[in-house]
């Protein structure tokens, strides 16, 4: 029997669903998908103006049945295609086919050809984990692309093509909604332009519709993607660009609105996309987020150009940027770039990749990772997903050990946090951030964490105070694992980060201690790092001065 705190749990969980989740989950539960007996029509539409180059991904086939994904290799006589050996995600990553987007895939072709035909023979319709609609989604587009990019298809692979863009239209994911059904319609969009058959205008009718829907729904005012994952928003800014390349191939079956939408609506991500890209050039890790999943930012703003949309340079960015509806504000000023996360944990209805890492920030001195969000290294449910999603995995402040939103299993959240008193001012010399959460009221009311950023021109001064009633709380600051502890004494610190620059840390709290823990920077790849853990005093809380040109 569930017990009375894990009802309520579930309870705080499903009560900020849309009608439409419940409704096609159960939906879904009982109708498993239409895989027709009647074949669907494969007739090819005749290309009218050639596509520009799309973006390439970094090899992932190391041999003729040999992958590499997420930083594990696996070989498909041993694995299969549908084996339970391997994570789920591993697994799906096979069936995306993203490897024929390899810059050199015509080195390759015989080894791509081969695992196309393998692919149709052992992948019967409508059986197995490569016909869920996400990895059906991604992989239509893949072998499209591949495609249009001056391979040709074998027929036994055309005829899967259509079966799968049926398929797909039969289940789309309306019971999860966001980035899963905004690829869903991308699919059925690239598979509507492809094929010239009366489903396949049907096809892109209904992708099109829901592309249209899904960029007011999934994009806020100042360019985000609703649900705040620098990766996810990444991935989806592509799956944009593939629109619009595609779509301005084919003129006379697209509306121009829709094309013209999708460049102001990829134009405005962009913005936020450099605005969340640290001087490293890789992007910040809030939420889930991790890097090689999304194309490198400089590659999608590469892409973007040649699609004549244009961002500014990274260089280019200074002062204060401020994300007011996604929750997070950049500072530039003299070598510092600062992220500061005063956001929501996403869509209510769909917090699904969202940690608990509420007025968390990361910092970036001379260009270089200093203080770092451990990242995300696996989904699943086991414990390493259960840490990377805590408040103690970020760069903010715990109370009493527990989560500052109630994050569980592996994509669930209750009880969540709400970030209010947003204070942003700049002077000629200071910038003054500060903000507050109520996220552990739900232990005692009142409980609320504050915290202060301010900047000047050598200084990064951090303030935390936790009022209401509680045990012990305590500021977490992961140190990037390329950051060395040069001395340590009684609330004083020097570092020393990559490119050899030295950083003081003074620090004042109850304690501190130095803790070891990881960095996931990519799916697959734990690097051990040290964390410092300062201990907030009742009535005054703690604070950390970083200090640089020493």
């Amino acid at each position: 029997m569930m017990s009375l705190k894990s009802a309520l749990r579930f309870f705080h969980t499903v009560r900020y669903l849309k009608f439409r989740q419940v409704f096609f989950r159960l939906f879904y539960y009982f109708y498993k998908g239409s895989i027709s007996k009647k074949r669907p029509s494969v007739n090819i539409r005749k290309i009218r103006l050639q596509t520009k180059e799309f973006l390439y991904h970094e090899g992932c086939l190391v041999g003729p049945r040999e992958f590499f994904f997420l930083n594990k290799r696996g070989s498909l006589d041993c694995l299969g295609w549908q084996s339970d050996e391997i994570s789920k995600l591993w697994r799906y990553n096979q069936h995306y086919f993203d490897f024929l987007k390899y810059k050199q895939s015509t080195v390759y072709a015989d080894w791509h050809i081969n695992l196309l035909l393998d692919w149709v023979k052992k992948n019967k319709p409508g059986h197995g984990v490569g016909w869920e609609p996400y990895p059906t989604s991604l992989r239509i587009v893949n072998w499209i692309k591949w495609t249009l990019s001056g391979n040709k298809l074998p027929d036994d692979c055309i005829k899967s093509l259509a079966i799968q863009a049926a398929s797909l239209s039969s289940k789309v994911e309306f019971h999860i909604l966001g980035n899963h059904l905004f690829s869903n319609a991308k699919a059925l969009v690239y598979a509507g332009l492809f094929f010239d058959t009366k489903e396949s205008s049907q096809w892109l009718k209904k992708g099109l519709k829901l592309i249209s829907a899904e960029l007011n729904e999934q994009i806020l005012s100042d360019g985000g993607n609703f649900e705040l994952s620098p990766m996810y928003h990444a991935i989806f800014l592509e799956d944009i660009l593939d629109l619009i390349n595609l779509a301005e191939s084919f003129p006379e079956f697209v509306n121009a609105e829709i094309i013209d939408k999708c460049r102001s609506t990829a134009a405005v991500m962009l913005s936020w996309l450099m605005a969340m890209t640290h001087p490293d050039g890789e992007i910040a890790l809030f939420n889930d987020s991790a890097f090689k999943i999304a194309s490198k930012p400089e590659r999608i703003f590469e892409y973007a150009k040649n699609l004549s949309i244009h961002s500014k340079d990274l260089e280019d960015i200074s002062g204060i940027t401020h994300l007011s509806e996604s929750g997070y504000i950049r500072v530039n000023k003299n070598k510092l770039a600062l992220i500061v996360d005063v956001a929501k944990v996403g869509p209510n209805y769909l917090p699904g990749h969202a940690h608990a890492d509420t007025l968390s920030f990361e910092l970036s001195l001379y260009g270089s990772r200093l203080f770092v969000n451990s990242g995300t290294s696996e989904y699943g449910l086991g414990e390493v997903r259960k840490y990377e999603r805590s408040t103690a995995a970020h760069n903010t402040v715990v109370v009493d050990n527990e989560n500052s939103s109630e994050v569980w299993s592996g994509f669930r959240v209750a009880r969540r946090a709400y970030p209010f008193g947003l204070i942003v001012n700049q002077t000629e010399d200071i910038v003054h951030i500060e903000c507050s959460h109520n996220g552990y009221e739900r232990f005692n009311k009142g409980l609320v964490h504050t915290r202060t950023w301010k900047v000047s021109n050598n200084c990064l001064y951090v303030y935390d105070n936790v009022k209401g009633f509680h045990n012990a709380a305590f500021a977490y600051y992961h140190l990037s694992p390329d950051t060395k502890i040069l001395s340590a004494e009684a609330n004083k610190m020097i570092l020393s980060i990559n490119n050899g620059k030295r950083i003081c840390l003074n620090y004042l709290g109850a304690s501190h201690e130095v803790i070891n823990g990881w960095y996931a920077p990519e799916f697959g790849l734990k690097i051990p790092n040290q964390c410092l853990k300062l201990g907030l005093d009742k009535l005054d809380g703690a604070s950390m001065r970083i200090s640089w040109d020493l």
